[in-house]
């Protein structure tokens, strides 16, 4: 670790009471829900710190990590935090206590810019942010069902929509995608796809 992520590490450590995890020569900290609001106006206004630029905030579904089954709650957001004070970055995660309705505090009164960043983790993950000014979809339209980047979201989705030239409207269908086969010919042994 080099000098200068070890002052951040142990000042993250002193003030905020959280061990920084380092790797690729970055580091990030976990905080729990009840207090993710809290340690974040800490990281933006404690002066050894002074993160006050939220870079990115984005959600992660960890349904399933790699090969190992999962240890801890499904959904997490997880944020990007620079301080041009001090010429550092820091990583920030916090898990959704409940998978059934994923509900974290909003971050737009400590950064203001992070405003679009949780409508899109909302739209995209279902993460529901208490107390966001204007919490609605910002990607997929407001007919849209589901959330498309949850693991468990089907690849062809629920519904396809078109333009229909006799009711001169939008319309929404069930998918009418027919499965194909993307098995490449040279990977395909003599029987591929016969009864056996």
């Amino acid at each position: 670790m080099t000098p200068k992520l070890q002052r951040l590490h142990d000042a993250v450590e002193t003030i905020l009471g959280v061990k920084p995890v380092e790797r690729l020569d970055e580091l990030t900290i976990e905080v729990h829900a009840k207090d993710y609001r809290r340690a974040c106006q800490t990281l933006r206004d404690h002066p050894e710190l002074r993160f006050e630029q939220l870079i990115d905030l984005c959600g992660v579904d960890y349904a399933s990590y790699g090969d190992r089954p999962r240890s801890r709650n499904r959904f997490a957001a997880v944020a990007h935090l620079l301080s041009q004070t001090h010429n550092w970055r820091l990583r920030l995660r916090c898990f959704c206590p409940d998978d059934e309705l994923p509900l974290l505090d909003s971050l737009v009164e400590v950064w203001p810019g992070v405003n679009w960043f949780e409508r899109e983790a909302f739209d995209l993950f279902g993460i529901v942010f208490e107390g966001h000014p204007d919490l609605r979809r910002i990607l997929t339209d407001y007919g849209f069902v589901g959330h498309p980047f949850r693991k468990d979201f089907p690849l062809s989705g629920h519904v396809e929509m078109r333009y229909d030239p006799e009711q001169k409207r939008v319309v929404y269908q069930p998918v009418s995608i027919d499965p194909r086969e993307v098995t490449p010919r040279i990977v395909r042994d003599d029987q591929y796809g016969q009864e056996r």
